[in-house]
């Protein structure tokens, strides 16, 4: 059981190693193993869920070095959510892969594994150089996977995102730098212990160092001014990328968290640190994202910007950062990732099935079928605006009752329904121009693999409605526990044991 966190990482590098050294097999062989893999994390997930679920911290230190020499993971609650929300993604996100997108370019099934320890390596890593390194890792994974297929908007959208990227890694290695030369370490409950403690001359270079972290995490949250890239970005991959690239953000906002609630607490200058302009950056965004629903021309840049306004709730929620508000942030992540990535898919579908037109908000001829995909596109649309009875309205409803009296507060509340009613404005105009037009194609039967990654993706949408009370607990649960920090501290920062040594006569 101790070595758990480590598993979600493992499962899928030795997926990847295996796929690169069984590529003659065929692409048969790497989807099998992919789909292994990725059944085998979600397992994996959920015994991390359940190992934490009363606020134990599964902790294990490579090697049994100390801090700050050791490489620590640590799964908590929070971590073994995000794990978990990343597995229900990419099982679908794989699935849909399998009707010959895999097949666009080489090698995608060992960078969709790659991504995956990517991301399931910054969840669970207990070290900011080891964010970093799993940082490099998926953005060398999602570059890879951006530019699958090829075409020149796949190309300029990977350029553009590979050199911003690359600009936010040199900033986030010099605040590591200028970090560990201040505090010298970097393992993140030894942090909490060394900020609390730092004499008054060395603030403004701690200060310096987080500020630089701060600003790579909001750029890989792709919050405002920062988040121009995601769009069109997002909205050139491939259905299944973009749906696995969901949870790319929240890597950004899950950094920003963890450092907020294990790190910052412990000393009154580092408190201060996201306080001044965390929230109008993230209502900024909101407006951002929503004002690009509404001028958007194609489904999936539509589907990015709806993801981008949902990272802007998310960073608001941090910001106020009460256990009231990081609890319905808690409840509110796994339905817009998990909602946003099935949007993503079903997208893919309208552009596979609608021939030259693709995802192009204009009129075109339907094929057979189309009542299903529109029913589909109203549940969704439904539950990515937060319109009632879904998961969407109940998420934002935890959101506003947890919003405080003030004038914050009350921005929240008129930002969050302006984004809503402007969103369900914007699904509904594309929905009446795709689904209502009275052509007709000759019957063109979709294929079995994306018919049946759509269909688990939106089984998602009940589940999270019909569960919603425990989910909300569980989330209530993981909000006290990181606000309380000392179970994380004493799991991630072991003592080290004095060696003995036998006396000889």
């Amino acid at each position: 059981m101790i070595h758990l966190p480590l598993l979600p990482v493992l499962v899928p590098l030795l997926a990847a190693v295996l796929q690169l050294a069984s590529h003659r097999a065929g692409i048969g062989m790497a989807r099998a193993i992919g789909l292994a893999a990725v059944a085998l994390t979600l397992l994996l997930a959920a015994a991390l869920v359940w190992a934490t679920r009363d606020g134990t911290v599964l902790a294990v230190a490579l090697g049994d070095w100390p801090a700050p020499f050791g490489i620590p993971f640590a799964a908590d609650g929070l971590a073994a959510t995000m794990v978990a929300v990343t597995a229900a993604v990419a099982l679908p996100a794989l699935l849909a892969a399998t009707d010959g997108t895999d097949r666009l370019g080489r090698h995608f099934h060992p960078f969709f594994q790659f991504q995956l320890a990517g991301l399931n390596g910054a969840f669970l890593t207990g070290d900011l150089f080891n964010l970093f390194v799993f940082f490099e890792v998926l953005l060398i994974a999602s570059y890879a996977l951006l530019a699958h297929g090829g075409g020149a908007a796949r190309s300029r959208a990977g350029l553009h995102y590979v050199v911003l990227n690359l600009a936010g890694s040199l900033l986030f290695l010099v605040g590591l730098g200028l970090l560990y030369g201040t505090l010298g370490t970097l393992n993140i409950a030894d942090l909490a212990e060394r900020v609390a403690a730092l004499p008054a001359e060395a603030v403004p270079p701690a200060r310096a160092a987080f500020a630089l972290l701060l600003a790579v995490f909001a750029f890989k949250a792709a919050l405002l001014p920062l988040g121009f890239w995601l769009p069109h970005a997002y909205g050139a991959a491939t259905a299944p990328v973009a749906a696995l690239f969901a949870v790319l953000t929240k890597v950004g906002i899950y950094a920003i968290l963890r450092l907020s609630t294990a790190v910052f607490p412990a000393a009154d200058w580092a408190a201060g640190l996201l306080a001044p302009w965390l929230m109008p950056v993230a209502l900024a965004t909101i407006v951002a994202g929503t004002i690009g629903t509404l001028a958007a021309r194609r489904l999936g840049v539509m589907a990015a910007h709806l993801l981008l306004l949902s990272t802007g709730m998310l960073a608001a929620a941090v910001a106020e950062g009460s256990p009231r508000m990081l609890a319905a942030m808690l409840y509110y992540l796994p339905h817009t990732t998990l909602v946003s990535a099935a949007l993503f898919l079903l997208v893919g579908h309208i552009a596979g099935a609608r021939g030259e037109a693709t995802d192009r908000i204009v009129h075109a001829p339907r094929p057979a079928g189309w009542s299903a995909i529109g029913a589909a596109w109203l549940v969704l649309a439904t539950a990515v605006t937060g319109l009632p009875p879904l998961s969407g309205f109940l998420g934002k409803v935890m959101l506003l009752s947890a919003a405080p009296a003030t004038a914050m507060g009350a921005a929240m509340w008129v930002v969050l329904i302006f984004s809503g009613f402007a969103g369900a404005l914007a699904m509904a105009r594309a929905g009446s121009v795709i689904f209502w037009e009275r052509p007709d194609l000759p019957p063109a039967a979709p294929a079995l693999a994306p018919g049946a990654a759509l269909a688990l993706a939106l089984g998602f949408v009940p589940l999270l409605v019909l569960g919603a009370a425990p989910l909300s607990a569980h989330a209530q649960a993981v909000a006290e526990q990181i606000r309380a920090r000392q179970a994380y501290a004493a799991a991630a920062l072991p003592v080290p044991q004095p060696t003995t040594r036998e006396r000889r006569p």
